[in-house]
């Protein structure tokens, strides 16, 4: 009862919830590129919907690269989706084939319906790096410029909408550079980067994040590979895993922390890009993520059922106990 595609690949996701209806976006490309690792340049979003986020039908696709030139002709990556404003939006990263993907940018596009369809907001482009704040491709460095992953709150704070993305500060070691970046809006049409909200020193990346509230805390789910931790938190967890964990903070703007430990890793990766939903089944919080490396050693490329999770002073796990029903 997995989400799962025949004939494509899917990965990253983002969810949202209205009347009773669970909505996946999810990043996809076709199963005949032959090697999973070329999925990240053959991609589109595709949607699919449920009652109980198990059972899924799919909707197809429902965005994907502009034509050239543009600087979202080569991809659309992970985003959100929220309703605000008085229309649905959709934040997603694009990169632009002129610089071979290395620099990514935030787009947003709107709909009147969650079916679409999605049409970009002027030429798409919401936020191009700070330099200010974080930092920009130089070769050698890093592969990237990482500007991407934008998760949009629905709801104003202090007259502002806010965007937390994945980032790198323009500072210090390499894998201690990781932050979750930040950004303010007061319509969603014009966004200005600030500093980050989650300044790093811990990772040299936090990938996918999802920023939620639960009785009065907040929690940044995030993803990450062992290789790009930093040496001081490898050494103190055996030399790190790869998977899905989280920050957490009395306020959404900070200052934020990681929980102790590593909510749901692995070497090999098993699952990624997990995020913590309400199960509809349930009525608790639980995990899901894309599946990442199986049994055999391949790329897996679906998403998996529902993980129940427990919640002891204010601190996720899995509760493995259900996990294993």
């Amino acid at each position: 009862m997995t989400l799962q595609l025949n004939d494509k690949f899917i990965w990253d996701f983002w969810h949202f919830e209205e009347a009773g209806e669970q909505h996946l976006f999810f990043l996809q490309a076709n199963r005949s590129i032959g090697n999973p690792d070329l999925r990240h340049w053959n991609v589109s979003i595709g949607h699919a919907v449920s009652q109980d986020l198990r059972n899924w039908t799919s909707l197809g696709t429902a965005f994907g690269p502009a034509a050239s030139p543009a600087w979202d002709d080569f991809t659309t990556w992970t985003g959100s989706v929220i309703n605000a404003e008085g229309r649905y939006h959709l934040f997603y990263t694009g990169t632009c084939r002129a610089e071979n993907g290395m620099r990514q940018r935030i787009g947003h596009a709107v709909s009147d319906s969650l079916d679409g369809p999605w049409e970009r907001v002027g030429s798409g482009l919401a936020l191009d790096l700070d330099e200010r704040y974080y930092e920009e491709h130089e070769e050698g460095r890093w592969h990237d410029r990482a500007l991407r992953d934008p998760w949009v709150l629905a709801d104003k704070i202090d007259g502002q909408y806010h965007m937390f993305y994945t980032a790198r500060r323009n500072d210090g070691p390499l894998y201690e550079r990781g932050v979750i970046g930040h950004a303010v809006s007061p319509d969603l049409m014009t966004w200005t980067a600030t500093a980050p909200v989650y300044a790093g020193g811990h990772y040299g990346q936090l990938e996918v994040p999802q920023v939620f509230e639960r009785d009065g805390r907040w929690y940044c789910v995030f993803c990450n590979v062992a290789a790009h931790w930093s040496e001081e938190m490898r050494a103190g967890h055996d030399g790190g895993v790869s998977g899905t964990h989280y920050l957490v903070a009395d306020h959404p703007l900070g200052p934020w922390q990681p929980a102790p430990g590593f909510l749901d890793g692995d070497i090999p990766c098993r699952r990624y890009a997990g995020k913590i939903l309400r199960d509809p089944v349930t009525g608790k919080d639980c995990l899901m993520a894309f599946e990442d490396t199986g049994a055999d050693g391949q790329f897996v490329g679906r998403i998996c059922d529902p993980i129940p999770l427990r919640m002891e002073n204010g601190l996720y796990a899995i509760d493995d106990s259900l996990a294993q029903k």
